[in-house]
């Protein structure tokens, strides 16, 4: 047997463990790793069919590279993607400079993975391949942040669980956008909600009195950074976009357990849907046209068409528990907001003291407005002495400016400063913001990842129920 001498071994351990740390000293050199240096978050967006692809550009954040690759269809929606871009770009209220460096074919998806000319790939559009989209772009070793749902279906559910197990094997993030969680009445809420001397304790409801109730109603037709919205036809195909009850609901299903169980980390087996059930919103070709620009409905929405009315399960409601509370979530699509109002959003909590209450009616202007709801008239002083302190010192120390009023003998709101109505939109640059310090730590809090996959396990079992 051949024998190497000491000196040659000594070199060989040198070499080796010189190469292994250059190699650990120099982490840029890794796509994946992030130190929160300018420009070393380069964005991929992929077929960027639905508005709030743009939105995560909307205000420049200095980690993200100014280039932004994007991979599409040719057609109309990667085109209203682009002049969405280039009017924040043009705008004179904080101007961005992006530049898209644009691939246009139907081999859009190869394309992207073949050149990985990045490494997070922003995914909002057509929601029939996503799923797949994501399962792939993942197993590529990709980041991924995406806008909501995930998955439409129950069938496609297990693919995108696989798709959370592949992302820690191979060390990316996966990550969905969740912007409501960023709305200060909501935000407000679960504060509230975690202070005993004020709450109590959560109730567990039943199914026809539950604990917590949230309801969001939207509309087809509606305006977007100051112009009105054009809609891709395929948005009302449910194939595509997905039903209501998987759409919206993801927003609501995902408030519940991240306001009812804070930083917990659930499963499955902690889910039960009671019921659920569906309905249509009908359009006429008229509303159609008003909102897609569009003279006729495409062949694939024919399935959809009862004599000229297009009719489309936008609307959805389910009642569930979750680790034994009851919660109900609806969600409704009218056409078109009246005069002066917009998207409205209604929620409540109900403790063993109070209740926590979101309403933004024609009583509130239509704009979100927090109270505060006393259930007994015995130990009224205290708790008052209670709610005073934790709004108007606890509470202020932290969100500066927010006070309380009293509105009845057990009624009060929460007055908010307008610094803390960002709107809609900004909390999409929120979103980002916290995505990137994700990748800059490398990790995320342990019960997101756990509880998005129990969130979607919620949508798309609702959504099995109300089928049957």
């Amino acid at each position: 047997m051949n024998k190497v001498s000491v000196p040659v071994i000594a070199v060989l351990l040198f070499v080796f463990f010189s190469c292994g740390n250059k190699q650990g000293s120099q982490p840029s050199e890794n796509p994946n790793m992030f130190t929160g240096a300018s420009g070393e978050v380069k964005i991929i967006t992929l077929d960027p069919g639905h508005f709030h692809a743009a939105l995560v550009q909307k205000f420049a954040l200095d980690q993200i590279d100014p280039v932004v690759k994007v991979y599409a269809p040719d057609g109309p929606d990667v085109d209203a993607h682009i002049a969405r871009i280039n009017g924040f770009n043009s705008r004179t209220d904080h101007p961005t400079a992006w530049e898209l460096d644009v691939y246009k074919g139907p081999d859009f998806f190869e394309k992207m993975m073949a050149e990985k000319a990045g490494n997070v790939v922003v995914l909002s559009g057509n929601n029939a391949k996503k799923t797949e989209y994501i399962f792939k772009t993942v197993e590529a070793g990709l980041n991924v942040l995406a806008d909501k749902p995930m998955v439409i279906t129950p069938e496609q559910f297990p693919m995108l669980e696989q798709s959370f197990a592949m992302a820690q094997e191979k060390g990316v993030m996966l990550y969905d956008i969740m912007t409501e969680r960023y709305e200060i009445t909501t935000l407000l809420q679960r504060e509230l909600s975690m202070i005993p001397e004020v709450f109590g304790t959560l109730e567990p409801g039943t199914p026809d009195n539950p604990s917590i109730t949230k309801e969001s109603i939207h509309h087809f037709s509606k305006m977007v950074s100051g112009s009105h919205l054009i809609r891709p036809a395929w948005f009302f195909d449910v194939t595509q976009q997905g039903e209501g009850i998987v759409d919206v609901t993801t927003h609501l299903v995902d408030l519940i357990q991240w306001e009812a169980f804070p930083d917990v980390v659930l499963s499955k087996s902690d889910v039960e849907i009671v019921s659920a059930r569906r309905w249509t919103t009908d359009m006429t070709p008229e509303m159609f046209k008003q909102v897609t620009r569009l003279d006729s409905y495409p062949d694939y929405l024919q399935k959809d068409v009862d004599g000229n009315i297009l009719k489309v399960y936008s609307n959805g409601e389910f009642t569930y528990k979750l680790r034994g509370v009851h919660a109900k979530v609806s969600v409704i699509w009218n056409f078109e907001a009246p005069a002066g109002t917009g998207d409205t959003h209604y929620s409540t909590m109900r403790g063993t003291q109070c209740n926590v209450v979101i309403k933004q009616g024609a009583v509130e202007n239509y704009q979100p407005t927090l109270y505060v709801e006393a259930l007994s008239n015995e130990g009224l002083a205290a708790f008052e002495a209670s709610l005073v302190k934790a709004v108007n010192q606890d509470l202020a120390a932290k969100y500066p400016g927010i006070s309380l009023s009293k509105l009845g003998d057990k009624l009060w709101t929460v007055n908010i400063p307008a610094s803390f109505k960002v709107g809609h939109e900004a909390h999409f640059t929120q979103v980002a913001e916290k995505y990137l310090r994700f990748l800059v730590d490398g990790k995320m809090p342990e019960w997101e990842v756990p509880n998005m996959i129990v969130k979607y396990y919620t949508t798309t079992e609702a959504l099995k129920k109300a089928r049957q």
